[in-house]
């Protein structure tokens, strides 16, 4: 019984012991390219995988060369997917399926080789056409009007022109994500389009 009344006495004298009191702070810790394009509120730069950690300045210019080409590319994707979701084709290809379910009726189409091969060349040249070419005035990675293009780019101000290339990445982010969202459901035919229409099917 003495035990018993000893040690609660133990414990409870405990319970008024000081605490070291442990401080976490909210702030957010700096990265080296919290300032580049496409870090914004409210994620920052998202890297949970830590790939961007001791990588310098041309490896990240390299990675966001590649996240701005897919991301141009999934645009094209995207709006491609959904125009011709919609019903629409070009004369003649009235009777080729929408979505993944193309690719499979174009070649085995009359004709429909020729057209793959037409699009495999024309990827080809523009992926050696759209490209950096250094002496030409560009002004960022993915700029590639090689000062042959302008659509009146130079008219913008600095901030318009931050403004504008934080809208491309963020829409090609968008729709990177889109276009894997409409192939995946298609393939597990679940539709996510309006309508509960599923393009191939």
């Amino acid at each position: 019984m003495k035990t018993a009344v000893l040690s609660l006495l133990v414990a409870s004298a405990a319970a008024f012991a000081p605490v070291v009191q442990q401080t976490h702070s909210t702030v957010l810790q700096a990265h080296p390219y919290a300032n580049e394009v496409g870090a914004q509120a409210p994620l920052g730069v998202y890297d949970p995988f830590n790939i961007l950690d001791g990588v310098p300045q041309e490896g990240f210019n390299n990675l966001r060369y590649i996240e701005l080409k897919h991301g141009r590319v999934a645009m094209l994707a995207f709006t491609g997917y959904i125009v011709t979701a919609a019903g629409f084709r070009f004369p003649g290809c009235e009777d080729i399926p929408d979505g993944i379910a193309a690719f499979p009726a174009v070649a085995a189409h009359e004709g429909g080789t020729n057209v793959l091969l037409q699009m495999m060349f024309f990827f080809a040249l523009a992926e050696i056409v759209n490209r950096d070419i250094p002496g030409t005035g560009n002004e960022h990675v993915g700029d590639f009007r090689n000062g042959a293009l302008d659509f009146g780019w130079d008219k913008y101000d600095e901030a318009t022109k931050l403004k504008k290339r934080a809208i491309e990445l963020n829409n090609g982010r968008a729709a990177m994500m889109g276009i894997t969202a409409l192939v995946t459901h298609e393939s597990i035919g679940v539709s996510i389009l309006p309508g509960g229409y599923l393009p191939g099917h």
